[in-house]
């Protein structure tokens, strides 16, 4: 029979049948249970006219099963369609990236994203917590971390280049950050709808905000910056003394205490050497690490910092230029600079998760920039995502094993509030979910013609969605 509620992201096996289960409370009609005969990743969902029941293989497994429950039930009324389904995910990691640091959001609008990604089985908020134009998270012993370095005096307009000249801004204000109690509750929060909260720290460039803060922390202690105002790469990156791995070590350790997830990222992107290149104590620095090239001070930050997270258990994730350095072997890769970078990371062995630029950042516009609102550039439509190629085309069965998933970005530059980031975030998440989970493959048309039913859930969750053309 014809699909009567179209689910997105479609699950592997679905069998509509005829009747109706009524009913005014699903969610209390529910039955819920484990079973070791099911994979650990798989649930099956059975609705009959008597009711509904869901079997998992995991607690993870019986999370994504709740979630396309709540697809099911919302907006269906009292009489939901019977139905059988059998699923589970290709992918581990179906993430989204959310930049807070470029503009903050307060708690209950990071809930609402972890609701809607919940809402489409997607189980890893990958939450951007600290760069040059804003720290956000509390961390004991650096108060001023964000007393100073969690407010931004003022914020350029518009986009603009690397020149300094002519420059508008906007003269207001922009601050906030999360106490460790806040984020442990969000923690919570997520964990309740299957969604895994991966904190990032970026280091040891993209430290301007911390810098600010603690001068002593950069490589020319004595000089006083400010929380950066214009977007682009800040030329200030860590130093290499005591106090500055002191710091890091600091931060990390407190970072795992209040995120259980096995993984922190790290950053290790766009990492500027020109200070490390002037400045007399990196060099002695070099000498006594025994390192010859200056490129290599950043591998010493990824060691240092996979040290540290070993002692909680955790696991380094980080940005794929640290491929040009030496890496601990259990670290996970984000390849986002191009689609080789993957081949690359895969087959030097290293686990790696899709977030690749091309089709996956979605500060990009969806459509003509000249009826868009302002965005970092680029053009990646729905289409793209649901169609474009994610894995390189010449990687073998084995390499693509090392595939951990798959992950849209939302950067948040030119994405000043939540009405924005949802914005640009759907329906395009809608196309990821699809795409991580590994649903059955279908044309654009019958993805579209699907699409375009689901938009009421998104209605239904209050989210501020792009319109489809």
């Amino acid at each position: 029979m014809p699909d009567p509620i179209a689910l997105v992201p479609l699950p592997r096996s679905v069998i509509w049948s005829a009747g109706t289960w009524e009913t005014t409370d699903p969610w209390d009609g529910l039955s819920v249970g484990l079973s070791e005969e099911l994979p650990r990743t798989e649930y099956t969902l059975s609705i009959s006219p008597s009711g509904a029941s869901l079997t998992a293989g995991s607690e993870a497994a019986l999370a994504d099963g709740r979630n396309t429950f709540a697809q099911i039930v919302t907006g269906a009324g009292g009489s939901i369609p019977c139905v059988t389904i059998a699923d589970s995910p290709k992918y581990a990691w179906r993430g989204l990236h959310l930049d807070v640091s470029r503009h903050f959001l307060p708690v209950e609008e990071v809930e609402t994203m972890i609701d809607a990604l919940a809402l489409h089985r997607l189980n890893v908020l990958h939450l951007h917590l600290t760069d040059d134009q804003g720290w956000r998270i509390e961390i004991k012993g650096y108060p001023r971390l964000t007393e100073i370095g969690a407010r931004r005096t003022r914020t350029v307009v518009g986009r603009h280049g690397e020149m300094a000249e002519g420059l508008e801004f906007d003269e207001t204000v922009h601050e906030g950050s999360y106490t460790q109690e806040e984020l442990r509750g969000l923690v919570e929060y997520a964990r309740r709808r299957g969604v895994m909260i991966v904190p990032e720290v970026d280091l040891p460039g993209h430290m301007q905000a911390a810098i600010a803060a603690y001068p002593q922390l950069g490589n020319v202690p004595d000089r006083e910056l400010e929380v950066r105002q214009v977007w682009g790469i800040s030329d200030h990156v860590l130093g290499v003394s005591d106090e500055a791995f002191d710091f890091v070590r600091d931060v990390l350790t407190q970072v795992a205490e209040i995120f259980p997830a096995p993984y922190v990222h790290i950053g290790g992107d766009e990492v500027p050497r020109g200070e490390w290149e002037r400045s007399s104590a990196a060099r002695s620095r070099m000498n006594e690490w025994g390192l010859t090239r200056v490129s290599e001070i950043q591998g010493r930050f990824t060691q240092f910092a996979s040290e540290v997270l070993a002692e909680s258990g955790k696991r380094v994730l980080a940005w794929d230029e640290v491929l040009e350095t030496h890496l601990p072997d259990d670290t996970v890769i984000m390849n986002w600079r191009s689609p080789a970078g993957v081949t690359e990371a895969v087959s030097r062995g290293f686990q790696t998760i899709v977030a690749t630029s091309d089709l996956l950042y979605f500060d990009h516009y969806q459509a003509d920039p000249e009826e868009e609102p302002l965005a970092i550039g680029g053009l990646t439509t729905v289409k793209d995502v649901y169609t474009g190629r994610l894995l390189p085309k010449k990687i073998t069965e084995e390499q693509e094993r090392l595939v951990l998933g798959i992950q849209g970005q939302l950067w948040s530059e030119y994405l000043p509030d939540a009405e924005q980031v949802q914005y640009m975030a759907f329906p395009r998440v809608c196309a990821l979910a699809e795409r991580a989970w590994g649903s059955p493959e279908q044309s654009w048309d019958d993805f579209e013609e699907r699409l375009r039913a689901h938009l009421p859930r998104l209605d239904a969750f209050g989210i501020r969605y792009r319109p489809l053309d």
